[in-house]
């Protein structure tokens, strides 16, 4: 695998980690609120997720070659 790609899994297991560790209760509490959220609110968001990480994830590539 690329180095590239370990970098930036370790840069979200970092980001991921941070919202349980110094905020637990609102962390909670968001997850709680957005389990009630329909279907496709979650889809949108995680599909805007999504797309927001390949043009990251594009932009480092052609900025570092």
């Amino acid at each position: 695998m690329n180095s590239t790609i370990w970098l930036a899994l370790a840069l979200v297991l970092v980001l991921e980690g941070l919202g349980p560790m110094l905020f637990p209760r609102l962390w909670r509490r968001m997850v709680l609120s957005m389990s009630q959220q329909p279907d496709t609110l979650l889809r949108r968001f995680g599909g805007g997720l999504v797309v927001a990480g390949f043009v990251i994830y594009y932009m480092l590539t052609k900025t570092i070659n």
